[in-house]
């Protein structure tokens, strides 16, 4: 079947009847930096970037790494840094695939010495972040336990993402979000948790890992809104907290980036059974990966072989061992951000189902127009891999 005469310009979804929520009450709190639409928000999505201090990461470089980004015309689109022992550093920039040498020098390791000191302490995920802001610096060590590379990125809190799936927030169920890294999986877990705080008016925790979300530091960062965060001391701690947070704090909604194991999924199996709102993103690309990852399927309901009788075997014009999915989801609806602006939607289970059965589910294309609208397409020719 041809794309063109695949879609339909309607919603997969009723539109739920629901009054619109109440009007924010509590007053906001100021920005960490200063509101402007960047260039490639404005010609890409319409989206508002909120610019966190990017002298704050700067000053963590080399001064003449420092004074060659501070001059460069697209800082603004800055995405990272990349600083590794005997090589020349790098910046790579968002819309770009390539990068650019800053110098023709190579990074000495005195220079990553210094970089390490200003930025404090790695965790036990190597990463570290700067207090009060959203950047991030993920360390590259040697067998001997040397720091030989940093990555330096650059966290913006950007306005915008939400709206491609503010409807599905309006269910009140569990949201999954795949997408390979650098889509913008946390960015939109950090509007999120702000929209669902400041203008549902729910009760939010963030269990945040590594301090992307919210921000290095005790006081989590403006851009998540009212939500509140707890910080995990280890990343193989992440399951408790999740449960902890439930049990201790009674939130509405709880978040979590980065869902990666088996003790992980079985938390967010047990915070959903207890009727707790998730968002959270797990490490894949494609439904077609989580259902056949044996370590998160249980986020989509689990896979398990059944057999067949004689008789339903040809019913069912099938081999008698078939897959079946086994429970329902923890997450009801699942998303796949192919792109910043090109989000693939599912029914988890209903596409499951049908995956498992052979067939094509039925998905929502959802993507920014050209005037920035938000435009939900209906397909039929989704098969896993691409539509």
């Amino acid at each position: 079947m041809a794309p063109s005469s695949a879609r339909l310009l309607l919603f997969l979804l009723p539109t739920p009847n629901l009054t619109p929520p109440p009007p924010v009450r509590r007053p906001r709190r100021a920005w960490a930096g200063i509101a402007r639409c960047a260039p490639e928000a404005a010609a890409s999505g319409g989206f508002v970037v909120i610019e966190d201090d990017l002298s704050e990461l700067l000053q963590i470089l080399p001064r003449d790494l420092r004074d060659n980004l501070q001059n460069e015309p697209r800082r603004d689109q800055l995405l990272e840094v990349i600083l590794d022992l005997g090589r020349r550093p790098e910046a790579r920039f968002l819309g770009n695939s390539g990068c650019q040498y800053l110098r023709d020098s190579e990074i000495s390791q005195l220079e990553l010495e210094e970089a390490q000191r200003a930025v404090g302490e790695f965790g036990g995920d190597n990463r570290a972040g700067i207090e009060g802001t959203l950047h991030r610096i993920s360390a590259i060590r040697s067998r001997k336990g040397l720091v030989v590379g940093l990555t330096c990125r650059v966290g913006r809190a950007i306005n915008g993402h939400v709206d491609m799936v503010r409807d599905l927030l309006n269910y009140k169920e569990s949201i999954l979000f795949l997408g390979r890294p650098g889509v913008g999986k946390t960015t939109v877990m950090r509007e999120i948790a702000r929209v669902l705080a400041d203008e549902f008016q729910k009760r939010v925790v963030i269990v945040d890992t590594s301090n992307e979300i919210g921000g290095d530091g005790d006081i989590p960062h403006a851009a998540i809104g009212g939500a509140r965060r707890m910080q995990v001391p280890e990343p193989s701690m992440q399951h408790r907290v999740m449960i902890e947070a439930v049990e201790n704090h009674m939130p509405e909604v709880v978040i979590v980036d980065e869902i990666g194991t088996e003790a992980e999924a079985q938390a967010c199996r047990s915070i959903a059974e207890r009727g707790v709102m998730l968002i959270g993103t797990a490490h894949g690309e494609r439904l077609a990966n989580i259902i056949k990852n044996p370590v998160l399927t249980d986020l989509i309901g689990g896979v398990e072989t059944v057999t067949l009788g004689d008789e339903e075997a040809r019913a069912r014009r099938t081999q008698k061992s078939i897959l079946e999915r086994k429970a329902p989801p923890t997450f009801p609806f699942l998303v796949e951000m192919r792109e910043r602006h090109y989000w693939v939607t599912h029914r988890t289970e209903r596409s499951v189902d049908m995956l498992l059965h052979g067939k094509k589910p039925l998905v929502e294309v959802r993507k920014k127009g050209n005037e920035f609208q938000v435009i939900i397409e209906r397909w039929a020719t989704y098969d896993g891999d691409g539509l």
